[in-house]
């Protein structure tokens, strides 16, 4: 049987045709159904029952074998004509005959719809779906299996022997209210022996979920302490340890969760270890633990990124640089993958193309390795590849691909990477389940996709363009890994980034180096400490570029955008992409399109103010105070000239406050003031100090909560900004602004610590220590409560019988119902802010609260319904400013609780005097033009009763109606 050869091969010199064919064709796609039947089989039988599975395992076995049947027939059929040629007698069968008459007379039959070929796939498909969908029912029958759900579902206490399956990882501190929540050490660990309330012992193999929760220990950074001890000794736990813990049983968040129980143990005293680790992990654990010494005399950030490049130990990795990696999409990196066993392996056998030929390179041609010697050793390092970086999804499944490519370059037989890729995916999901649930291992195997089938191809394109081939290579990756990850992330994070690719390619620049050095320093910490040190340091400045670039990204005002979470949003955003790639086509055809799409992406991005202020009317011209939306805590600036400020608190958030004063164009705070030391108050700290000048931190005398307290001075140590403590009767003045501190009041002098702090039984708890200030700008007056309670609101009217009605109110603690009447109504103002968060847990603010603001003529703002909030004007015309008005309690895109409301670009339309204005010139000329600019949202209510208000000379008197509607008096 001949047949046409392959122009690429017909032309080649050997009649064995080319021995590397570079030609373009279609993509091997034989096991990629197979791998998504029985990745979506097992996905969907974890969660499924037991009995349902089986029977439709059995339907699948079933067709499987009729399509098998129906493939062996019709391969019988095609070959039939080849056993009888012309010559040998007729059929039998007189309907076969030809001689018959008008046979051959009727309509030749089409082709088959179903060839051999087909039916054969069809079984694969449905065999592998049926072998998904069991194996994801018998490791879902383990968390079922045995007393401890029961137990769970109880939440009986248990003594529990666990065998340690993955490292103990600290969670995030949270701020919860007004406190931050201790890290908890969390790790995944297998129960072995349960024994119940009720004495009775039973041998299991059952998933759990162990929590560890720490009692804070006092100021780290002092003497050891028992409590220091033993955290330390849950933190140095390895895998296959075996510990006994008394603990709280609880149910996992999920029904498909694959723990079976949470199990909540209190970390008061070290593990009781019961066996050591076996010794390989001894092993992985030393040289995980030396490459950490070795790197412990680097610069923070390259001692807490190498580790987590190199073996994806990320236990030093600060909260301030992951959400930079997450805001650059650059967390891949952490998160170890096919990159970096790449890297490693490209060191023995070379570039993966040449390594079954003759001009190989690599080390292993020139240690005189065969072709199976290269694949056993290669097969090793992947091995110990998993050991040593823990077998995380992208670990698991670079590892996989790695072997199979091993085990092509060992056998002699060339194998396209697709059909490598496809089969390790399938392995992988039959090995383990619960890796089809698992989001990480979806962006892993999508990312990996994209390099093998998109990339390429884009990367052709570009070069068409005369694009430079390495850069157009470089180029395509990136952007194909962010188009087929970008939804995935969307639906896990409500967002979309801007920065991804740019930060991509400036931080591939140095993860080869980094990665070679790093992996030299882990093999050489056991034999050589110093060698290691000096490896380290090498490697510690490709560290630090990828942590500068994560920075900046993060940093610039447009590197994310808000977009709708869960399924629909990212399902929209997929749309959109599959959209703009045709039409992304077109543009590279045209250079100038090109250049005007390039510059808006970076105006997007960069968001000048002046280019923002026209987009978006915000922030608008001539505010002198805004109440930033924080979510549920505090952060207000007063404008103090060119961007130039006063900041007064910060928020539980970093990222939020840092946003709000990149909006707002501040770059120099010479004061920054904490009212006290709660978490909803000061966490946000860091973020105010990013990349903006700082002069000085005033802070209240009762430093409670301590360990909050001790977090203010050590962040403002580490920036070299002084902290000074208010002082009642303090008046300070910068620029249009003048202040008075009016509280807390003085405790006497023996009352007073060594450090002139005031003692915690001295005020009645930090809330009541609030600094309170009276502002005034522009000829406004702003009273800021911060979070007295009603004893000190009345304590102040006490110690300020002077203080009379003022123009704006920051309502005392996020508007909560301990109000005190009389202060409201000495205060009278005509404007209340009131700072808390969506959807929070504590009723904030209170129905009543805010109906005892209108009653005395207010007009009420908050951040949780209105954005961040902007005061203007004078007080004849005191007006306000919305940004991001929202409806109802929960914000788009599905904000947390007292969560921070990303930023959904220039669409963000100001609001003045209740209306929704439209952006740009025109919106702001009728936002001025607009009269009674602090009227009610919806009809204004009038009212017989109004009070008069002072005026400036000159003007004419105003009066103030209830319900916040105000009018010119006549003269």
């Amino acid at each position: 049987m001949t047949s046409a050869r392959a122009t690429v091969h017909a032309t080649a010199a050997s009649a064995h045709g080319a021995s590397e064919p570079r030609q373009e064709g279609p993509a091997d796609l034989r096991l990629v159904a197979p791998a998504l039947a029985a990745w979506a089989a097992a996905a969907v039988a974890l969660g499924a029952p037991g009995g349902v599975v089986a029977v439709a395992c059995g339907a699948a076995v079933v067709l499987a074998a009729l399509a098998l049947r129906v493939a062996v027939v019709r391969r019988r059929a095609e070959r039939e004509p080849e056993g009888n040629p012309e010559g040998e007698r007729p059929p039998e069968d007189p309907r076969r005959d030809p001689r018959r008459p008008g046979f051959g007379s009727s309509r030749p039959r089409g082709p088959r719809r179903w060839s051999a070929g087909a039916c054969v796939a069809l079984a694969a498909v449905l065999l592998c779906a049926a072998a998904g969908a069991a194996s994801a029912t018998l490791h879902a029958a383990d968390v079922r299996r045995g007393p401890l759900p029961a137990l769970a579902k109880q939440y009986a206490r248990v003594t529990v022997e666990l065998e340690v399956t993955g490292d103990p990882r600290l969670t995030r501190p949270r701020v919860r209210g007004s406190q931050r929540t201790p890290p908890a050490l969390v790790f995944d660990a297998e129960a072995v022996r349960v024994t119940a309330p009720d004495g009775g012992v039973s041998a299991v193999r059952t998933p759990a979920l162990v929590v560890v929760r720490q009692r804070e220990a006092g100021d780290r950074s002092g003497p050891a302490t028992p409590a220091h001890a033993a955290s330390a000794a849950w933190r140095g736990l390895l895998p296959s340890t075996r510990v006994r813990v008394v603990a709280r049983a609880v149910p996992p968040l999920t029904s498909g969760d694959q723990a079976a129980a949470v199990l909540r143990v209190t970390g008061d005293g070290p593990p009781v270890v019961t066996r050591p680790p076996t010794p390989l992990q001894r092993l992985a654990g030393g040289l995980r633990a030396g490459l950490r010494e070795a790197t412990d005399g680097l610069r923070p950030d390259a001692r807490a990124l190498l580790p987590g490049l190199v073996v994806g130990d990320t236990s030093r990795v600060p909260p301030d640089l992951d959400d930079a990696f997450r805001a650059t999409d650059l967390t891949h990196l952490l998160a170890v993958s096919g990159s970096n066993l790449t890297i490693v392996l490209a060191l023995l056998i070379g570039p993966p193309h040449l390594a079954t030929r003759a001009e190989r390179r690599g080390l292993a041609p020139r240690l005189g390795l065969s072709l199976r010697g290269t694949a056993v050793i290669g097969g090793a390092l992947a091995l110990a590849f998993v050991v040593v970086c823990r077998p995380d999804p992208s670990v698991l499944r670079a590892a996989a691909c790695g072997l199979i490519t091993l085990l092509a370059i060992g056998t002699g037989r060339r194998r396209t990477l697709l059909p490598a890729f496809a089969a390790a995916v399938l392995l992988l999901v039959l090995y383990d389940p619960w890796l089809a649930r698992s989001f990480g291992f979806l962006l892993s195997v999508l990312a990996t996709g994209a390099l093998l089938l998109l990339a390429p191809r884009w990367s052709a394109a570009l070069q068409r363009r005369r694009v430079p081939p390495r850069l157009a290579e470089v180029l395509a990756a990136a952007a194909a890994a962010q188009a087929v990850c970008a939804p995935v992330v969307a639906v896990l994070a409500a967002r979309v980034g801007l920065v991804a690719v740019p930060c991509n390619l400036l931080a591939e620049l140095a993860v080869a180096p980094a990665t070679v050095l790093g992996f030299a320093a882990l093999a050489a910490a056991p034999l050589a400490l110093p060698a290691a040190r000096v490896l380290a340091w090498c490697a510690g400045w490709p560290a630090e570029w990828i942590a500068a670039v994560a920075r900046w990204g993060a940093a610039l005002p447009g590197a994310e955008f808000e977009w709708p979470g869960g399924w629909v949003g990212g399902l929209a955003l997929a749309a959109v992409i599959a959209v703009l790639v045709p039409v992304g086509r077109r543009v590279l055809r045209r250079r100038w399109l090109c250049v005007l799409c390039a510059l808006a992406v970076v105006l997007a991005v960069c968001r000048p103010a002046p280019f923002t202020r026209v987009i978006t009317g915000w922030p608008p011209p001539g505010w002198r105070a805004v109440v930033c939306d924080v979510g549920q805590g505090d952060g207000l600036v007063l404008a103090a000239g060119d961007g130039t400020a006063l900041v007064v608190d910060t928020g539980p958030e970093p990222r939020a406050i840092d946003r709000c004063l990149t909006d707002l164009g501040i770059r120099r705070i010479p004061l920054l003031v904490l009212t006290h030391f709660h978490a909803d108050h000061v966490d946000g700290l860091p973020g105010v100090l990013r990349g903006r000048s700082v002069g000085a931190i005033e802070t209240t005398t009762l430093l409670d909560p301590p360990g909050q307290a001790r977090f203010v001075r050590s962040t403002a140590a580490a920036e070299g900004v002084p902290i000074v403590s208010a002082a009642p009767g303090e008046r300070r003045h910068l620029g249009p602004l003048t202040w008075e501190v009016l509280w807390p009041a003085p405790a006497p002098p023996a009352a007073r610590g060594p450090d002139r702090a005031v003692p915690p039984d001295a005020l009645d708890g930090p809330n009541d220590a609030s600094v309170t200030l009276l502002v005034r700008t522009g000829g406004l007056t702003l009273l800021l409560l911060g979070d007295l309670e009603p004893p000190a609101q009345q304590a102040l009217l006490a110690a300020h019988p002077e203080l009379g009605a003022v123009d704006v109110l920051k309502v005392a603690h996020h508007g909560s119902a301990y109000q005190d009447p009389p202060l409201l109504h000495r205060l009278a103002p005509r404007l209340a802010l009131i700072s808390c968060g969506a959807d929070n847990p504590y009723g904030h603010p209170a129905p009543r609260t805010i109906a005892a603001l209108r009653a005395q003529g207010a007009q009420v703002l908050r951040t949780d319904t209105d954005g961040a909030i902007a005061v203007l004007g004078t007080p004849a015309r005191l007006s306000a400013a919305v940004n991001g008005r929202r409806d109802g309690g929960r914000p788009p895109g599905g904000r947390p609780p007292g969560g921070r409301r990303t930023r959904a670009g220039p669409a963000r339309r100001p609001v003045r005097g209740g209306r929704r204005w439209p952006a740009g010139s025109a919106g702001r000329r009728r936002a001025r033009s607009a009269s009674g600019a602090l009227a009610r949202r919806g009809p204004c209510r009038r009212s017989r009763t109004t009070t008069p208000r002072r005026a400036p000379s000159g003007a004419a008197p105003t009066s103030r109606r209830r319900g916040g509607c105000r009018r010119r008096r006549p003269g």
